[in-house]
């Protein structure tokens, strides 16, 4: 499905189970997809890193509340609740699937660190609306319960240096009975931050999401 005719940018507000989350909606024109940043803490919406690698229609939000995000910094208490976080994206992608601008579009869901096992534990409970899963330097041994139920194709991607992740991701693989992949980027630290690292991931992403978003 194409769509809207012109091009849409404009913050968000989604209100559902009692709570309110803001959100950063770009819709392109003709897009063909909607991909849904999910992260668990300490990468908001306005993160640079986040941006960069947005292709197709995207919504960029917060997982936490502002009052849970200040509580989080001193604590780390919510950025490990994967399941309140499954649980908050599973209220985003109903959300998207219910407002006039996203309804219709296949939906790709970016997860990193903790917010990656949030996005495959979401990806399982709506399998009939995800068609695909990038987890970028992620963990997705947190959602192992989930894992054998997830139905849309998922990309891992993990830095080579950063080894306890990706014998990790390994791990998590080998639970999965969906098309995946494991791309592991060389010379990469978890946050891919050396030169040209982040670019790599942008284009694995890019592509995985054009692919089974756009049938590109």
């Amino acid at each position: 499905m194409t769509h809207p005719a012109s091009s849409l940018s404009v913050d968000i507000n989604m209100a559902f189970a009692e709570i309110s989350l803001d959100g950063y909606l770009t819709v392109p024109e003709h897009a063909k997809g909607l991909v849904i940043f999910a992260h668990g803490s300490g990468s908001s919406r306005f993160s640079q890193r986040n941006r960069f690698v947005a292709e197709l229609a995207t919504l960029l939000f917060d997982l936490l509340t502002p009052a849970e995000e200040d509580i989080d910094l001193r604590t780390r208490e919510f950025r490990f609740d994967i399941d309140l976080l499954t649980e908050r994206l599973i209220g985003v992608i109903d959300w998207v699937g219910q407002n006039a601008t996203t309804a219709g579009f296949p939906i790709g869901l970016f997860g990193a660190s903790t917010g990656a096992a949030a996005a495959l534990g979401a990806a399982a409970e709506r399998a009939d609306k995800v068609a695909a899963v990038v987890s970028r330097g992620g963990r997705p041994d947190l959602a192992a319960r989930h894992l054998a139920q997830v139905k849309a194709p998922a990309l891992l991607i993990v830095g080579g240096e950063d080894t306890v992740v990706i014998d990790l991701n390994q791990q998590a693989a080998g639970q999965l009975t969906v098309e995946h992949c494991l791309e592991i980027v060389p010379g990469a630290t978890h946050l891919f931050e050396e030169a040209g690292k982040l670019e790599q991931v942008a284009r694995l992403t890019r592509d995985w999401f054009l692919h089974y978003l756009a049938g590109l």
